[in-house]
């Protein structure tokens, strides 16, 4: 079992970048592969970024790919999302997840693959 709590969200203006954190609980967080996602209103929870385990594959949505980057620090049990030249479309609530298996290219993208996942933080970007 792991908890998860994401932070770093906020109001920022287009051209911005913003780093937000998601600290796990337990001591077995280096055995779960991460991923973020959001949601913006009406629309579906959709990948953002993920990462394996040992952190050597990363993985990211053609929409941030070049602006957003995935990493992790398993000494803090912390998954970072590093987000820079943020636009208006980047809007949304943000969530990591956690899943304590060895993931595919594919079921990295899925949220249902994913057992465990935080409260969300709100990314608001003005234009």
């Amino acid at each position: 079992q792991v908890q998860l709590v994401e932070s770093g969200g906020g109001l920022v203006q287009a051209g911005d970048s913003l780093r937000l954190s998601c600290a796990a609980s337990g001591r077995t967080f280096s055995s779960y592969a991460m991923g973020w996602f959001r949601q913006a209103p009406g629309k579906e929870r959709e990948f953002v970024a993920g990462i394996s385990q040992s952190g050597d594959e990363t993985d990211s949505a053609d929409s941030v790919k070049g602006r957003f980057i995935i990493s992790r620090d398993n000494a803090k049990n912390t998954v970072y999302l590093q987000m820079a030249t943020l636009k208006p479309e980047d809007t949304a609530v943000y969530y990591c997840a956690a899943v304590p298996q060895f993931l595919t290219s594919a079921t990295r993208r899925a949220p249902g693959t994913y057992n465990f996942w935080g409260q969300g933080t709100q990314v608001t970007v003005s234009s």
